[in-house]
């Protein structure tokens, strides 16, 4: 607790989950990075236009216990690359991103880490 700062005056510090931390979060749960899990994927052929989120979902419950919410972020990659909408970009609410462009190598070779 900070001096002077009450309990009932000290606010809880706002997380942020971000488009990339979803990322992260599925790197850590699948010990893969994103760029070698979009590769397994490909091997899958669950890149191929017209795919069903639900295989991507499916295949990555089934084999690493992902829940859909960070399923979903590999889903978003698979079909548009590493570049995100740049509404949530530089903004200050709790789904902002620093870059319009996703890392895939990894939370350990990220720059600026």
């Amino acid at each position: 607790m900070l001096a002077g700062v009450s309990p009932a005056t000290a606010r809880p510090q706002e997380s942020t989950t971000s488009f990339q931390a979803y990322l992260d979060a599925l790197e850590e749960k699948t010990g893969h990075t994103p760029r070698e899990l979009v590769a397994q994927a490909h091997e899958r052929g669950l890149d191929a236009p017209g795919t069903e989120a639900a295989a991507v979902v499916s295949w990555l419950a089934d084999e690493y216990g992902v829940g859909r919410g960070h399923a979903m972020a590999l889903v978003h990659v698979l079909r548009n690359g590493a570049t995100i909408s740049t509404k949530h970009v530089g903004g200050t609410g709790s789904h902002r991103d620093g870059s319009d462009t996703l890392w895939l190598d990894g939370r350990a070779t990220k720059p600026g880490r």
